[in-house]
């Protein structure tokens, strides 16, 4: 059900669009009429000349007002039955009428960043009368504040000062989540352009997305942005502007790609405030003639995606069984925040039982590359793979995937039309003014009572710095395990994501400027994975995807990689389920049934001459003698194993003991680090092979034996070597995984590691 409590709001006043031009009409209706509307909420609310409702709504009809109940709200929001719910705007903003639309598509081989020649220009523009307005959006100034809504805006057409008959570029950006300001004209083939400031602020100035149209093909056109307020900027380490061509889309069914020359971001002429701006610039040659194309800071994913996408679950026989769309509350412009409720439907009490994770994103609307990863969440989360369905049946998900609806529609960058910035007030009490962190912080304190929650994760973007991370909270009280928790998903993200998210990026401390957003709230609400994941707006140092742009595809698959370390971070009961593993780890499975064969007769003295040459520079610190008793006790126990298996098992152990940590004091590449963590991971696995089966043969082993073998009044010093040999190499290679990082873990080696200990 919804939550949205019956509030004033201003948005509902209106209906058609002749009375929001009517002013004088709408007056006389308020001193002559007001008194009559009154008395059909007199008994309710007591005051018959003041009510406080929302159900009433007015209607103009033949010349004047009529009064008539709202109908009942929607509260699914979506529904299979109708159209979406459209779009509401500031009354104020110009809309035009064409609906943009983009086809989805990722490249074939990664695009790379861009890589300074030297040779790249820094434009400036001083004033000049020479220069023409080709566009002008004055719109955004006509309120000083958000007032009311309504579908579709205001829209009034906008005069462009452009002869039609020139080759004279024209831009548009009044269409949802769309961004720009100002055009001028500087040279035949050369455009300054500004950017809108969020709605109801003089800042924040980072997020474009217009239309250009009336180009040439072939010709070197220079474009340059010179509002941005930001001083360190991810153009300034290679990122490209996207770019996208409506006859490309059509003719080879290419969408969004990385595009421009002669990129620079630097610092231009001080503004009329007196404050430094900077700029950024590049060039590009169009494919076509007289084709529509868009520029953006990042992929755009817009309320009406949200929408459509929601709409395809909810009309879905399977999906909606077990993704229940609600709405969660309304914004100022009233349109709808909603929260998706995901997991496997029980009749009993069992389900209480579950934990809960939730994840949130785009309260900053300009971030959208969050929108990306929380569709690639959905799309695996709701997907039929075992691992999927193992997921919605361990844990209840609470997922809100767009905080800041309004922001997203006007084309904000960090605000919504409160003028404020969400992600600070998730403390705020004003209900009114910030109602979606409001109700998601009162949802997240609901949810609390009824369940544990595991883990909370708000998804955002990153403008400075590259690659994907994770910021987290640590405690003032410094304590040993708090501090490791913390840390633990974010590695298991790492190791699972490894070309994309880097764990040494991650921070944990609490700022007092960040005391008011989500991470630090729902951590002081005690959950203790509480975590901010930031998404750059450029792509990955690291691994194969070094030097290169991350696509949507990039993006969306970071999703699968938060469900396989959910399942790494909390696997689930075995005692109660068959234990699935993930997709990396069957294929492992696969190859090791298919290499089994040949495995049984592998070259062993081949394999021991490997592995000394790999460890030849690694000294050998601890004593011998624990082989020897060791060997000693399994060829006592197991006479008819052989000889031959007791020296290669005392070989392996050796072998095992004598692999350590990697070197202090030497900085490793990313190869290095690779190849050392495979060579772990060989040893590990050829140990085990022998180890196994010895350890299945003791199940047949008297009782008397065991115990004389652990009596105290025994050898001392074997049982004291047996011990620490065990207990060493369980521990090395679960703490070691973990905490350093050395070898790579899985949940079955983790399971069979955990129970040797």
């Amino acid at each position: 059900m919804s939550e949205d409590s019956e509030k004033e709001d201003y948005s509902d006043r209106t209906i058609s669009d002749e009375d929001e031009s009517d002013e004088d009409m709408f007056m006389k209706f308020v001193s002559e009429d007001l008194h009559r509307c009154a008395l059909l909420t007199a008994d309710s609310y007591g005051d018959p000349f003041f009510p406080r409702t929302t159900q009433i709504l007015l209607e103009y009809q033949l010349g004047r007002w009529v009064p008539r109940l709202r109908e009942p709200r929607d509260l699914y929001g979506v529904s299979s039955s109708g159209p979406l719910s459209p779009t509401r705007w500031p009354y104020h903003c110009e809309v035009i009428d064409e609906k943009v639309q983009h086809i989805d598509w990722t490249p074939s081989c990664p695009e790379p960043v861009y890589i300074p020649t030297g040779l790249e220009t820094q434009p400036l523009y001083p004033d000049s009368k020479e220069a023409t307005v080709v566009y002008l959006a004055e719109d955004a100034y006509k309120e000083p504040c958000f007032v009311y809504s309504r579908v579709g805006g205001n829209r009034t057409p906008l005069k462009q000062p452009v002869d039609y008959r020139d080759n004279t570029l024209m831009f548009e950006a009044r269409f949802e989540s769309g961004n720009l300001q100002k055009v001028v004209k500087v040279a035949e083939y050369e455009y300054q352009l500004t950017v809108r400031p969020d709605l109801f602020t003089n800042k924040h100035t980072q997020w474009y997305y217009f239309q250009v149209t009336n180009m040439r093909a072939g010709i070197v056109y220079r474009f340059t942005i010179v509002n941005f307020t930001k001083p360190a900027s991810l153009y300034s380490r290679g990122m490209r502007p996207l770019f996208y061509s409506e006859k490309e889309a059509k003719a080879h069914h290419i969408g969004w790609q990385r595009i421009g020359d002669q990129i620079k971001y630097y610092r231009n002429n001080p503004g009329q405030d007196g404050r430094h701006y900077f700029s950024l610039t590049w060039t590009f040659q169009f494919p076509h003639n007289k084709d529509t194309c868009y520029f953006a800071h990042c992929y755009p994913y817009t309320y009406t995606n949200l929408q459509e996408y929601l709409s395809g679950i909810n009309n879905d026989p399977v999906r909606s069984k077990f993704c229940k769309i609600r709405v969660l509350c309304h914004t100022l412009a009233r349109n709808m925040v909603y929260i998706l409720t995901i997991t496997t439907p029980l009749k009993n009490s069992d389900s209480r039982k579950r934990k809960a994770v939730i994840l949130t994103a785009r309260v900053h609307p300009g971030e959208t590359n969050s929108s990306w990863i929380m569709k690639g969440f959905l799309d695996y989360i709701l997907g039929n793979s075992s691992d999927a369905q193992l997921l919605r049946d361990t844990f209840v998900f609470k997922v809100v995937p767009m905080l800041n609806p309004d922001g997203v529609i006007v084309g904000n960058y960090r605000c919504s039309l409160a003028g404020r910035d969400l992600n600070r007030n998730y403390t705020s009490l004003l209900k009114e003014s910030f109602p979606s962190v409001w109700y998601t912080r009162n949802m997240v304190h609901r949810l609390m009572e009824k369940r544990e929650v595991i883990l909370y994760c708000d998804l955002h973007g990153h403008s400075r710095k590259e690659n994907i991370f994770m910021y987290g909270c640590d405690g003032s009280d410094r304590s040993k395990t708090l501090y490791l928790q913390q840390r633990i998903f974010p590695l298991m993200l790492s190791k699972n994501c490894p070309d994309k998210f880097s764990f040494s990026a991650c921070k944990f401390n609490v700022q007092k400027s960040k005391e008011g957003t989500g991470r630090v709230v729902m951590w002081k609400m005690g959950i203790r994975n509480s975590f901010t994941m930031e998404a750059t707006f450029c792509g990955s140092t690291l691994g194969n995807k070094r030097g290169t742009h991350f696509s949507t595809k990039d993006l969306e698959s970071m999703g699968y990689h938060f469900c396989d370390s959910l399942l790494d971070y909390c696997d689930p009961d075995r005692t109660k389920k068959k234990h699935l593993k993930t997709k990396k780890e069957r294929n492992s499975t696969i190859a090791s049934h298919q290499n089994a064969r040949g495995q049984e007769v592998y070259d062993r003295g081949h394999l021991l001459q490997r592995h000394t040459q790999s460890n030849s520079d690694v000294k050998d610190t601890r004593p011998n003698e624990p082989d020897d008793y060791m060997v000693d006790y399994f060829r006592r126990q197991l006479p008819n194993q052989g000889l031959d298996l007791h020296h290669n098992l005392k070989s392996k152990i050796k072998e095992c003991i004598s692999f350590q940590s990697k070197k202090t004091g030497i900085n490793w590449t990313d190869d290095e680090k690779r190849s050392y963590k495979d060579k772990g991971i060989v040893q590990t696995q050829e140990i085990l092979q022998y180890l196994l089966p010895i350890v299945h043969s003791t199940k047949n082993m008297q009782t008397t034996q065991i115990k004389q073998l652990f009596n105290p009044r025994t050898n001392f010093q074997i049982q004291h070597q047996i011990f620490i040999i065990t207990k060493w190499n369980a521990k090395h290679e679960i703490y070691s995984s973990i905490l350093k990082s050395d070898l790579c873990l899985t949940r079955e080696k983790f399971k069979v590691c955990k129970s040797s200990c």
